[in-house]
């Protein structure tokens, strides 16, 4: 009895879908379909006018588009449901019965394929791994992605440390009030200089910082912390940078100074325990060791703790590639690390009456422990 064909599909909008670009290369917002047919080799089925640059593009050894495979019935007028239908019409002719799909195969291309007798079988799995160890040139592609975050970093921390402040403890920068906002603008125009783009990033500043993910609004005060974290996205090469930094205007509490020493030691502590086959969560444990050892917490606050209550209630960090959240997770249930993942690293601590210290680096796993790519300060201080 002949053991069956192994065949997988990819399939979506490469510029949408993560999992389908690392595969095919090709960031267009048309649909694709990329199929890894066993003895056969590889087939990309892409719309006819993105036929020519597929082409050049798309490592397949075959590349066509959906009329070359269609079915008796034709082809939908929906661009997306014609992928589809010509993505099973191929597998029909080469007799597959069953093919593999990732996590990301949209439902329709499923649902189309399940009508054409096909059986899909999702394989969470399936090229996750594959996109973790990065090669040499997506770590290059990171490494100057990170570049121009800490540039970005640098230029928000230092406006922000650099303006005046009034009577009232408000920030001024350019003879106006300094706001969350100002700043998020700010880095928005910077990025978009220089070919990044991607969400509202954060600028979170006194109590607002507490909170972790707040991206900040309102005036910015002197005395206080404010977090920077900027996670953009390479528009050409589509990897993505993301770096924390704390910065705090004027004269520097002590208990933030503190928080900010044990934060920085968290870091080093977790970056220390990182290399192949040790756990997210062993890399977790040596992060949150390092804070716990100095008096402070992990976890949220219990319910009626003071406002004082001082903690680190996320993990130390994530994967990070095409998107600025991949597996693996450095958390309590991390799993085990492999060389060449990308890794964030971003201990912090949280007060909701003086508000927030995290300070985030890019490693990346190797053989025997990790390279950093940041090369940005770390301090309050940024005149």
């Amino acid at each position: 009895m002949s053991t069956p064909t192994r065949s997988t599909i990819r399939a979506g909008i490469p510029l949408h879908n993560s999992a389908l670009f690392h595969v095919a290369q090709f960031a267009v917002g048309d649909p694709l379909v990329y199929l890894e047919i066993e003895k056969e080799g590889t087939i990309c089925i892409v719309r006819d006018v993105e036929f020519d640059r597929a082409i050049e593009s798309v490592p397949a050894d075959q590349i066509f588009v959906p009329a070359d495979f269609t079915p008796e019935g034709g082809l939908s007028a929906d661009r997306e449901v014609a992928t589809a239908q010509s993505a099973a019409e191929c597998l029909y002719r080469a007799g597959i019965s069953s093919v593999i799909a990732d996590r990301s195969l949209p439902l329709s291309f499923a649902h189309i394929l399940r009508e054409a007798g096909i059986e899909v079988v999702c394989d969470l799995d399936f090229g996750v791994a594959e996109r973790r160890q990065k090669s040499a040139d997506e770590i290059e592609k990171l490494r100057q992605a990170q570049s121009v975050t800490e540039a970005a970093i640098e230029m928000a921390c230092r406006m922000i440390a650099r303006s005046d402040a009034d009577a009232s403890g408000v920030l001024i920068h350019d003879g106006a009030p300094l706001n969350s906002e100002r700043v998020h603008s700010a880095v928005n125009v910077f990025l978009m200089e220089r070919g990044f783009s991607g969400p509202k990033y954060i600028v979170a500043g006194g109590s607002q910082g507490a909170s972790c993910h707040h991206h900040g609004d309102g005036p910015l005060r002197t005395g206080q912390p404010v977090i920077v974290d900027i996670f953009p996205t390479n528009k050409e090469t589509h990897y993505c940078g993301d770096c924390t930094r704390t910065v705090v205007h004027g004269d520097i509490p002590s208990e933030i100074v503190e928080m900010h020493t044990a934060v920085l030691a968290a870091k080093a502590a977790g970056c220390a325990a990182i290399r192949p086959r040790i756990t997210g969560a062993e890399v977790h444990a040596a992060t949150t060791k390092e804070l716990t050892d100095r008096g402070y917490n992990t976890g949220f606050p219990p319910e009626g703790s003071p406002l004082s209550f001082c903690t680190m209630h996320h993990g130390t960090g994530h994967g990070i590639g095409l998107e600025v959240h991949e597996p693996p997770l450095l958390d309590a249930t991390g799993i085990s690390l492999l060389k060449g993942d990308a890794l964030t690293v971003e201990p912090g601590l949280y007060r909701k009456d003086l508000g927030g210290v995290r300070v985030e680096d890019m490693v990346v796993v190797t053989d025997d422990g990790v390279e950093n790519l940041n090369h940005l300060p770390e301090g309050l201080d940024w005149k």
